[in-house]
């Protein structure tokens, strides 16, 4: 991702690098909702809030991960005054302004915590550079606000060549496995090619089974999954080896973030672009979405050589630089309080600011309509004030929320 704002930059200077390039009248239409935003919270403020969760166990209680490591837990009440250390591993994570796409990133419940009391965090190990951890953290038996960091399981650890693009979004699908969205491993141009390289988990998601360890390891790999038994080349005239097994769909470059629909199961995902393209896919078994070979719909690869490539799996939508340059991923809204959001993808483009409602339809595989939803005013003067969106999440009703680098939660409501 690109989500260079930290500390107290001003918006304006991320306005600045939008790039002026043209483009169509169909590429730019969108459609006002009567939908505005409002602060959540608004006694309450965290530092860099990355994640915003629930667990799902009926007692209505929200969680916020803070990037440095951190996770607070709150009553999902508007006036709540205080929000309390649910789990502090900020001495095991490591963040830096300057290297903002490491730390906490990714942070999840278990679907049956309320029986086992298990929860997931993705980090960034302060144990050697650029080393991702996905790692089990056990409740307090005796405290159901408090988890104990001795508790840490490390389930699975991955190597960053960079300190970018690091992807981290954990979820739990419909089916009780653990998904996890892996960038390219970074720098630009995923300059290792792993985005095409099956045999590396880097410029994936990934598919485990957190409930029965394997052989070798904490997890096991589902049967079902789409590269299991697969061997594919090792280089272009390399002998056949065997592809990674925990791989559920690849050719990404560094989700931000990604979601399932509690309706439908579907799992929605917002790949980060690079050059001119941001793009949302809807992601499925085995797929190809292209990156380094697309970035988008688009051809990226300055060579041409692959040709026509009809294996890729086109975005279900797309914007240019010319209208943001950061994608925010966010949820499809099964909420009620504010029912024009009802079935629409929520999202955000951290370096303009816009933030947008997505009507799809699933069943045609067609967008119908993409709308534009008013900014925070948080003056009521009418005029919006452009906030870098950084993540997205939702509470036990299904509402959204979403956060920015300076610390406030921030909902959505009828206008």
């Amino acid at each position: 991702m690109k989500k260079v704002l930290a500390g107290g930059l001003l918006i304006f200077c991320v306005l600045k690098a939008v790039n002026s390039a043209t483009v169509s009248a169909e590429e730019m239409k969108d459609t006002p909702i009567a939908v505005g935003t409002e602060r959540a919270f608004p006694n309450l403020d965290f530092e860099r809030p990355i994640v915003v969760t629930h667990a799902g166990d009926g007692t209505n209680r929200l969680f916020v991960a803070e990037q440095d490591g951190i996770i607070k837990v709150l009553k999902n009440d508007q006036d709540a005054e205080e929000a309390t250390v649910f789990l502090d591993i900020d001495e095991r994570c490591t963040y830096a302004d300057n290297q903002n796409e490491e730390g906490l990133l990714g942070f999840c419940f278990h679907p049956k915590f309320k029986e086992n009391g298990q929860l997931f965090v993705y980090y960034t190990s302060a144990e050697e550079a650029h080393l991702s951890k996905v790692s089990r953290f056990t409740v307090s038996k005796d405290n159901p606000n408090v988890c104990d960091a001795a508790t840490e399981v490390e389930i699975m650890r991955i190597p960053q060549p960079f300190w970018n693009h690091n992807g981290g979004t954990i979820e739990f699908g419909p089916d009780g496995f653990l998904y996890i969205a892996l960038g390219d491993g970074g720098s630009g141009n995923d300059p290792n090619g792993n985005g095409q390289n099956l045999t590396t988990l880097l410029g994936s998601i990934l598919r485990i089974d957190v409930d029965h360890p394997g052989k070798d390891a904490k997890y096991s790999i589902p049967k079902d999954n789409p590269f299991v038994g697969k061997q594919v080349p090792a280089g272009p005239r390399g002998a056949m080896v065997p592809a990674r097994e925990e791989i559920y769909a690849y050719g990404v470059r560094n989700i931000w973030r990604m979601s399932f629909d509690s309706k439908t199961g579907s799992l929605w995902a917002a790949d980060v672009g690079q050059n001119l393209w941001e793009e949302i896919n809807i992601v499925k078994a085995g797929g190809n979405y292209g990156w380094n070979v697309r970035e988008g719909k688009h051809w990226f690869r300055p060579d041409g050589k692959d040709g026509d490539r009809t294996d890729l799996i086109d975005p279900i939508h797309e914007y240019h630089h010319s209208v943001g340059k950061s994608i925010t991923g966010g949820n499809v809204y099964r909420g009620t309080r504010v029912p024009e959001l009802a079935g629409k993808y929520i999202y955000a483009d951290y370096v303009s600011g816009l933030l947008w409602a997505l009507d799809y339809d699933e069943a045609a595989g067609k967008v119908k309509a993409n709308y534009s939803i008013a900014g925070f005013d948080g003056d009521d003067d009418g005029k919006a004030e452009v906030l870098p969106v950084m993540s997205f999440g939702t509470d036990e009703q299904g509402d959204v929320y979403f956060t920015t680098p300076f610390g406030s939660l921030y909902r959505f409501v009828s206008k």
